[in-house]
């Protein structure tokens, strides 16, 4: 199984995003939060920025949309090309028909769950998706720590996507690092977002060739 690494821009140098991006040529998407300060309190960037990312990226766009009215403004992000869009679950009317919508519009279709929020109902919706992203922080801030209690749910959603056959990624975001990465691995994660982790480090890619080794160690 490979293993993707997808450094978050959310702890980047906003002022200077695209010699960020440059920083982060070794890793395999890059993560894009967008807020909105009404389904999270924090407020980052919209339409306009993740439209010009996507002009001066050569990384392929992996959104997460930390946004209400998710089924409205989830395929519209998807329009900007983005590779993947994935939108939360507590935001969405009609899961299935937004994530439809996204496929429609040549975007990967990927469902996010907080903490708070139970997988089991969603995994009977796998071949709707090409991803599963289980946060490990209470969606919001970066730099929080990576809750181990999600590990259990992690595995759930493995187990469930093993058995379906089906190609979902399962990728996770919060409190990535060297020290967890391989606890998320071992849990079946195959889908990494770091930000702290990556953009606080001195050499970017370095890192994330480190959270590549360590987290290629646990998958199967």
């Amino acid at each position: 199984m490979p293993v993707r690494i997808d450094p978050s821009i959310l702890a980047a140098d906003f002022a200077n995003l695209e010699s960020e991006l440059g920083r982060i040529r070794t890793a395999d998407l890059v993560h894009v939060d967008v807020m909105d300060n009404h389904f999270v309190p924090n407020l980052t960037l919209g339409l306009p920025v993740v439209e010009s990312l996507q002009r001066v990226s050569t990384l392929p766009l992996d959104l997460h949309l930390m946004i209400s009215d998710a089924d409205r403004w989830a395929p519209v992000y998807a329009e900007t090309g983005a590779f993947s869009v994935t939108f939360h679950a507590e935001a969405a009317d009609d899961v299935v028909g937004t994530a439809r919508q996204l496929r429609d519009r040549g975007a990967r279709a990927g469902l996010a769950v907080k903490p708070g929020t139970d997988i089991d109902s969603y995994l009977e919706l796998l071949p709707e998706f090409d991803m599963l992203l289980i946060m490990t922080v209470e969606p919001g801030f970066g730099g929080q720590s990576f809750m181990a209690e999600m590990m259990p749910k992690l595995r759930r959603a493995s187990a469930a996507v093993a058995k379906s056959g089906l190609d979902v990624w399962l990728q996770v975001d919060g409190g990535i690092s060297a020290q967890t990465i391989e606890i998320a691995a071992e849990a079946g994660a195959d889908t990494f977002v770091a930000g702290s982790a990556v953009f606080g480090a001195e050499n970017a890619a370095e890192q994330i060739t480190l959270l590549r080794e360590l987290a290629a160690k646990h998958t199967h």
